[in-house]
């Protein structure tokens, strides 16, 4: 079960833009993570490969935690809004709950449930 400090600290590496900083030290090695039903990432190496090209294929990205977190023994529950800003300035908004389960101090698996019509971008 995660310590409160450590969702404190995950939480503000993500919302300060350090996303790969954040799986870097809070994922496992073997963790997955997994877009609504489509098949799962496994490995941190396929994490950060995965979060690089996305960040790469971005001007910005920002992230806010809508607190509460829910946590429940080794899992925990994070609701995120992201805000994807692309070089041609169109922006994709992003509302998501993010089912995770820690060994520990680690996240070993992370699910994020999202409406997928929200990834057709807006004008700003």
């Amino acid at each position: 079960m995660p310590a409160a400090d450590t969702l404190t600290q995950f939480v503000e590496l993500v919302e300060g833009g350090r996303f790969l900083e954040a799986i870097e030290r809070f994922y496992a090695a073997d963790a997955t993570m997994q877009e609504n039903e489509r098949p799962p990432r496994v490995g941190k190496e396929a994490l950060l490969a995965n979060e690089r090209k996305v960040l790469g294929s971005t001007r910005k990205v920002s992230a806010r935690c809508r607190r509460p977190l829910f946590v429940d023994g080794d899992h925990v529950v994070v609701r995120w809004l992201f805000e994807f800003e692309r070089a041609d300035g169109g922006v994709t908004r992003i509302d998501e709950l993010a089912l995770q389960r820690w060994r520990g101090e680690k996240i070993v698996e992370e699910k994020f449930f999202y409406d997928p019509a929200q990834m057709v971008p807006a004008s700003r």
